[in-house]
């Protein structure tokens, strides 16, 4: 099977407290609500402490073309996704040559040559490695990403996959769209780039002692396309999303989860840590409600949702590294929603043995 090497993160120069973004949104949309003082407690109940942000606040507060900022996004995502790259690479221990596969996962930036292209480019990695660029899935892109390019170390057992995953939300943000979502998103979403390495079970790097890659399954909800996504528009990417997402979770999480298990012999009790994607308090909520597993098995979703924020698919690589650095053992089960509607899942086995 499959092993996990190394995990990076991000920790941008320019992270920045709730309450500061709180007193951003205030000014920024009082215009347009007259009655902001009642809506600004959203912050306050997201659970939400720090988030992290590729840009200074000003900068959000000045008017950007769409062409403005999707420069920024290449320029931002391409040199830190290098910083990820590099610090995951040398983690494992292995130099950037003997990369056989680059996965690249985005949804909150357009880039053509695409950012694979552009960062074995800038890091001089193998210019044979095989590409794949991953774009549109939202927040379950991270989990997708990290089946895919499991897949493609199954497939090669003497494979080196370097998976990076680059979301800029804040880029996003439309100084004049003063819709409730955009102001709702403004309390939630923020900036993330994380990086894995994925070994084939050959590999010379692999160690006995690893996290392995069990299996993954995708699932997509018929007739639930608005609910979550993008409208593009001449000024940018317009964040669309339903409130009815975490009623959608609660419905079917839990038989999509005991479904997948059992094609591995495995029930919930079987599970001994929670990987998933913190898209918020009531999306959180709803995993509870479903799951109804034991003990506070969502507290490490919490606490990276409380210091960094929504970072969209990058969010669950976050999660992830702190179980992989924490010496975690026990199967565990990576899980994100995304636009579709749909899920993704990912089963690991922690137990280093």
């Amino acid at each position: 099977m499959p092993s996990l090497a190394a995990v990076s993160t991000i920790d941008f120069p320019h992270k920045i407290s709730q309450q500061a973004v709180r007193e951003f949104s205030r000014e920024v949309f009082a215009p347009s609500f007259p009655e902001i003082g009642r809506l600004l407690p959203v912050f306050d109940n997201t659970q939400i402490v720090s988030r992290n942000l590729c840009m200074p606040l000003e900068y959000y507060l000045q008017t950007h073309t769409f062409g403005e900022q999707n420069r920024d996004f290449i320029r931002l995502a391409l040199d830190y996704s290098v910083e990820a790259a590099e610090a995951c690479l040398a983690s494992a221990g292995i130099a950037p040559h003997a990369v056989t596969d680059v996965v690249v996962v985005t949804t909150t930036g357009l880039a053509t040559p695409s950012l694979d292209a552009l960062l074995i480019n800038r890091m001089r990695l193998n210019p044979r490695a095989n590409r794949m660029s991953v774009f549109g899935l939202g927040c379950a892109g991270g989990v997708s990403g990290f089946a895919k390019a499991s897949a493609l170390a199954k497939a090669d057992p003497k494979a080196a996959v370097l998976l990076v995953v680059a979301e800029l939300c804040s880029l996003t943000f439309l100084r004049n769209d003063f819709r409730k979502s955009n102001f709702i998103g403004s309390s939630l979403f923020a900036d993330g780039i994380a990086a894995c390495l994925i070994l084939g079970d050959e590999h010379e790097a692999a160690r006995r002692k690893s996290v392995r890659f069990v299996g993954s399954r995708s699932r997509l909800y018929y007739d639930t396309l608005d609910i979550m996504g993008w409208d593009f528009t001449d000024q940018g990417f317009k964040v669309l999303f339903s409130p009815g997402i975490p009623a959608l979770i609660a419905a079917h999480v839990r038989e999509d989860t005991t479904r997948f298990l059992a094609e591995y012999s495995l029930s919930l009790s079987d599970i001994g840590y929670y990987i998933f994607h913190p898209g918020g308090r009531k999306v959180l909520e709803a995993y509870q409600e479903a799951l109804r597993a034991e003990g506070d098995f969502l507290r490490t979703t919490r606490e990276v949702m409380r210091d960094y924020g929504n970072m969209s698919s990058a969010s669950v690589l976050y999660v992830l590294k702190r179980f992989f650095d924490g010496g975690a053992t026990g199967f565990g089960l990576i899980m994100a929603m995304g636009p579709g509607f749909s899920s993704e899942m990912v089963l690991l086995d922690m137990n280093r043995k």
